[in-house]
């Protein structure tokens, strides 16, 4: 029997569907082997992937939720896109939803929503990234329209300060512990050195480093970004053999607690991440999260990302189900 979600979807316009488990159970029943099995492929040969994907669906989920909306390549009437946002233009990973949207229309023509592959295949990288497994409700349709302005004002701020990054988290129902657990999502990856050198030299326009970076911190972050072109690992601050090798270290798959840890030394790469610190609730997330091996992080990060997952969904004859992701069907 399918079991229907305890919380209706985040749509102004009152339909009553809901989202379910096994909602494709009929239509199309080997839909979540598809996607892991894509997946699978997909992280063995880019070992990124997992990062990329959870940054794609945050970004899509912030906005308007749920949607797809990030995916669109189509223009809205007023010439906008939501992934040319300023935000979003660092995102990556739209190819692997193709690859697995592709994948399942041979099977499945028409039936899956681009919205719904978003959310199991991020589930899936989590998974294949060492992070815990979570269940995830299907059902939701795609959006007919993209959201820039949104994107432009809503997206929180590698330099945000921490009331900022609260208010935003706040306004989708997010408390202080959820919004640490779902910025846990920083423990993979890679930062482009253009997000953290004003923080080295020229933090809020006074032509000096931010006064919080520890000063040997401050040197390394010196020598891991001369210029806005580099990325820096996430694991930059793990305690790792292969640490040493800068910037060529290939290590970002692990979704363990180290970024918490690193937080609680001073160390966070971003300013808006070294923020929790500076709130008591925040702060107090953080050391819960940075102790023992990371169980009480996987368990709330898990559930961050199933109510994540359900923010602001369409659902029965809103939207569409999209043939390609990146355009409309009409």
């Amino acid at each position: 029997m399918a079991v229907q979600s305890e919380i209706a979807p985040g749509s102004a316009s009152g339909f009553p569907f809901l989202l379910r488990y096994n909602y494709y159970d009929e239509k199309c029943e080997d839909l979540e082997g598809i996607v892991w099995s894509k997946m699978k492929t997909i992280v063995q040969l880019q070992h990124n992937a997992p990062a990329q994907l959870l940054r794609l669906m945050f970004h899509d989920c912030f906005i308007g939720g749920c949607d797809a909306s990030i995916l669109l390549a189509d223009r809205n009437e007023n010439g906008t896109v939501e992934r040319e946002a300023i935000p979003n233009r660092t995102l990556k990973g739209f190819n692997f939803i193709d690859t697995i949207k592709d994948e399942i229309e041979e099977a499945c023509p028409g039936v899956v929503s681009c919205s719904d592959i978003l959310v199991l295949a991020t589930r899936d990288g989590i998974v294949l990234a060492g992070g815990p497994y979570y269940p995830v409700l299907t059902g939701r349709r795609d959006s007919k329209e993209s959201f820039f302005d949104n994107a432009m004002a809503e997206i929180p701020r590698p330099n945000g300060n921490i009331s900022e990054t609260l208010r935003l988290f706040s306004l989708r129902g997010f408390d202080e512990r959820e919004t640490v657990a779902l910025l846990g999502a920083h423990n993979i990856g890679r930062i482009g050195c253009q997000f953290i050198r004003p923080r080295l030299s020229n933090f809020t326009g006074t032509g000096l480093p931010d006064p919080t970076i520890p000063p040997d911190f401050l040197e390394e972050l010196r020598r891991k970004c001369p210029d806005d072109n580099n990325t820096i690992s996430n694991m930059l601050n793990d305690e790792h053999p292969d640490t040493a090798r800068g910037l060529s270290v290939s290590i970002e798959t692990s979704l363990d607690n180290h970024y918490y840890k690193t937080l609680m030394r001073g160390r966070g790469l971003l300013f808006a991440d070294q923020q929790l610190m500076a709130n008591e609730k925040t702060a107090a997330a953080v050391t819960d999260y940075a102790i023992d091996d990371g169980i009480i992080f996987r368990t709330e990060f898990a559930h961050a990302m199933a109510k994540l997952s359900n923010f602001g969904v369409l659902t029965g004859s809103e939207g569409e189900v999209r043939h390609s992701c990146s355009h409309l069907n009409s």
